[in-house]
């Protein structure tokens, strides 16, 4: 069985360490580790998966992991890969934000009762607590000016004197090291994770612990997780992939994760999952050897979306996949997963008053979908076997669509081709 700090290394999970002796320290006995939230939106998205993860990994190798959710330092924002100021959020924002957060928080990290139980810790707290003087001197005594706009997060801001930084957000720094202290003194947290960008932050925290207690704590930072052309992770053409299903349905979620790139596969099955390595370095040979199976890709689709959204949620996004994209069967598709497969194709909502008594020519329905330009179009492609209806081809000119060939009573999924997809929603 692998140690946690073999495991990092062979997920790519390690940027920086602030200390080389944290591994040794990691394989040794239990610690207490955290990770920071701001909630700046009602959920969280893929991009934050990479810390959820490496804390859940924490938390399975037998350490108690702390989720700090920050609703003191969301006040303020952090500047860390901003280029300007972040909108101010007001109390009642961030609450909701926070409500909307904390059930993601616990399906992906065991806060049950017990050595190891998760801790969510709101940092609002003790921040707001704080009164500004001591904090000054306690806090802000510590660091120089000159080491704080020399940060990453920092000087970039300043190097853009249009831009600038105001002293808000110059302050978050001292803000996030101050957790750190409050959580070594309250909890015994001797390790800070985080992305490769918090890194400043993340050394100031350290730092501030020893001049304060004397005592030996680290940081990690992981990579910053983007795609082969450098964009951001987890943005797509519609926006950013979120983990709450009411903002990004499972399927989506499923499919974003499917769609990814030969790559990027390798290092994703790394970062999302836990697979064990031969499982994952079988992955890589079949990339390798048979990309166009895609093998990969579904299995890295079908861990995450079970992780973050269950099982029986992934056989459903599964199903749809391979009504849509494989040889499964559409009309076999219960009427939840057949709602978000409409959800994700294109759509037209019809009167059903359009089906009449003897029912509406195929082809006719075909040229108001928009999936042929004309009704001679339509019927070269029906003749060629070129159109299906709920998942059967069509090769007969007469035929009519009637309510009862209505999957669910409601939808009528036209397919052009192997892809090209339209489904009539019938009122």
């Amino acid at each position: 069985m692998v140690s946690l700090s073999e495991d990092l290394a062979f997920r790519g999970l390690v940027h920086q360490v602030t200390d080389e002796a944290v591994f040794k320290r990691l394989d040794a006995g239990a610690m207490t580790v955290y990770a920071g939230f701001d909630p700046s939106a009602p959920s969280l998205g893929v991009h934050h998966l990479m810390q959820l993860c490496t804390l859940r990994r924490f938390q399975l190798a037998g350490h108690r992991p702390i989720v700090v959710a920050g609703g003191g330092t969301g006040m303020v924002g952090d500047p860390g890969g901003k280029t300007t100021e972040r909108p101010m959020l007001s109390e009642e924002q961030l609450a909701a934000n926070l409500t909307g957060i904390e059930p993601q928080l616990r399906g992906l990290l065991d806060f049950s009762p017990g050595a190891h139980a998760a801790l969510l810790l709101d940092n609002a707290a003790w921040l707001k607590e704080a009164r500004l003087i001591e904090f000054l001197r306690e806090v802000g005594s510590q660091f120089t000016v000159n080491q704080m706009i020399a940060k990453e997060a920092v000087r970039s801001r300043i190097e853009r004197p249009e831009q600038g930084i105001s002293y808000t957000e110059f302050s978050y720094m001292l803000l996030q090291a101050y957790d750190f202290l409050r959580l070594h003194v309250d909890y015994g947290c001797e390790l800070q994770i985080g992305g490769s960008d918090q890194w400043g932050n993340i050394t100031m925290g350290v730092e501030l612990v020893r001049k304060v207690c004397g005592d030996e704590v680290f940081g990690l930072t992981t990579p910053l997780v983007t795609k082969p052309d450098g964009t951001k992770f987890g943005k797509t053409e519609a926006g950013t992939v979120w983990l709450d299903p009411a903002r990004t349905s499972p399927y989506q979620l499923y499919q974003f994760f499917l769609n990814t790139e030969d790559a990027s596969v390798g290092a994703y099955l790394r970062y999302f999952t836990f697979l064990p390595p031969p499982a994952i370095e079988e992955l890589d040979h079949e990339v390798a050897t048979a990309p166009g199976k895609r093998v990969a890709q579904r299995a890295l689709a079908r861990a995450v979306c079970t992780l973050v959204h269950g099982e029986r949620e992934t056989r459903r996004c599964e199903a749809a996949a391979a009504a849509l994209f494989g040889d499964g069967d559409i009309a076999a598709l219960d009427e939840e997963t057949l709602r978000r497969v409409v959800a994700e194709v294109p759509s037209s909502t019809v009167p059903r008053t359009l089906l009449g008594g003897k029912g509406a020519s195929v082809t006719d329905l075909l040229v108001m979908a928009g999936v042929t330009r004309s009704r001679a179009e339509a019927v070269r492609l029906v003749e060629q076997g070129g159109i299906s209806l709920n998942g059967k081809p069509v090769r007969e000119l007469r035929f009519a669509v009637r309510s009862d060939d209505l999957l669910h009573g409601r939808f009528l999924v036209l397919r052009r081709g192997r892809r090209d997809y339209h489904v009539l929603c019938f009122e």
